[in-house]
């Protein structure tokens, strides 16, 4: 099995010289803001939309009045002039989507998660080789600049070793009809952490409730564990007063946190503790440092605008995106295990043995 995202595709419109063409097939809350992204972008023209709604697809018209607008989505797949597909549509519609288009011979990238399951993950990814097809997951946080600032100084040993990790995303709203509160937000926190960290959990504990709608839990708490050490916990919630979006890194050398709804997203805090060997029978000696906090300067750019360019230049490099497919499995997985653990109640249960990251 091989991940799609490496071959060779002879499509003209993916030759060196020639406007990529690219198809928006979903125009509920996040079309607009993907179609608006790739119409920034040197090279690539959008080919036109597609939305069974009427009044979603009126409302991109008055917007973009000279980007075509279907009803029907087998029309944006057998259409030869369009060289990719963006599949931004409920989740329990990415699978089926997904595989017509790259059977149709498209490249395909998936807003998050890839699929309802490891299993349609999986058939996409291979679906994806053979026909030597881009296939990406829509991970936006991968292109967001505090979090690859995070990352690189995690990576270059400045936190020192990672000890624990804590993630709350939590508002009041918007509860989603089709899927669980776990569903929709743990993926941006599962592949986060899958990015910093560099490996899957290996276990994880979760609890939930359904305050609103029966069996659609609105809360969560998670518990994940890493073969390395690091532990970390997720907290997600639809009810909420008010919006948050924090996340604590705690090292061994330094600490952060990053708050991706304020002014300064990323704060370092020279803090930690240490031990010396006791001098004493019983007396153990800790020394606490509390040394400066810093807020760098970050870069300015817009994730999403970062993540349509990553892929359209894959496809014209036929390189794989950072978003891969086999990353997007590995979040799927271990939302899978998140679901195993609250149907037993909480216990703890051990994330898909497949290593998506080693799959080539």
């Amino acid at each position: 099995m091989r991940s799609g995202g490496a071959g060779r595709n002879a499509s003209s419109g993916t030759r060196r010289g020639h406007r990529l063409r690219v198809a928006v097939v979903g125009l509920g809350y996040w079309g607009p803001n993907l179609v608006r992204n790739l119409l920034e972008l040197e090279g690539v023209d959008v080919a036109c939309v597609c939305d069974p709604a009427a009044g979603a697809r009126e409302k991109l018209r008055r917007r973009y009045p000279g980007i075509p607008a279907r009803t029907r989505v087998s029309s944006v797949f057998t259409d030869k002039n369009v060289d990719a597909v963006i599949i931004a549509t409920p989740v329990g519609t990415h699978h089926a989507l997904a595989a017509a288009a790259l059977s149709a011979g498209k490249h395909v990238f998936v807003e998050k998660p890839l699929a309802a399951s490891s299993a349609d993950c999986i058939e996409l990814i291979d679906l994806a080789a053979e026909r030597d097809l881009i296939l990406m997951a829509g991970h936006t946080f991968l292109y967001s600049p505090p979090v690859n600032m995070i990352r690189d100084l995690i990576l270059s040993g400045e936190v020192g070793e990672v000890y624990f990790i804590s993630m709350n995303r939590v508002n009041l709203g918007i509860h989603q009809p089709d899927v669980s509160v776990v569903w929709d937000l743990a993926p941006h926190d599962f592949s986060i952490l899958l990015y910093w960290l560099q490996e899957s959990p290996s276990h994880v504990t979760a609890i939930s409730r359904a305050c609103v709608m029966p069996d659609k839990p609105d809360v969560a708490f998670i518990n994940l564990e890493f073969a390395s050490g690091v532990i970390t916990q997720v907290q997600l919630s639809w009810l909420a007063p008010s919006k948050l979006r924090r996340t604590t890194v705690v090292g061994s050398r330094q600490m952060i946190v990053y708050d991706d709804t304020s002014l300064e997203p990323v704060r370092i805090f020279d803090a930690g503790v240490s031990s010396s060997d006791p001098t004493t029978f019983g007396e153990y000696q800790l020394s606490y440092r509390t040394g400066t906090i810093s807020s760098p300067r970050v870069d300015i750019a817009e994730p999403l605008l970062l993540e349509m360019d990553d892929f359209c230049s894959s496809i014209r490099s036929h390189s794989v995106p950072r978003a891969s497919a086999a990353l997007g499995l590995e979040v799927v997985q271990v939302i899978e295990a998140v679901d195993r653990s609250l149907a037993l109640g909480g216990e703890r249960v051990a994330v898909g043995s497949l290593d998506a990251m080693s799959i080539a």
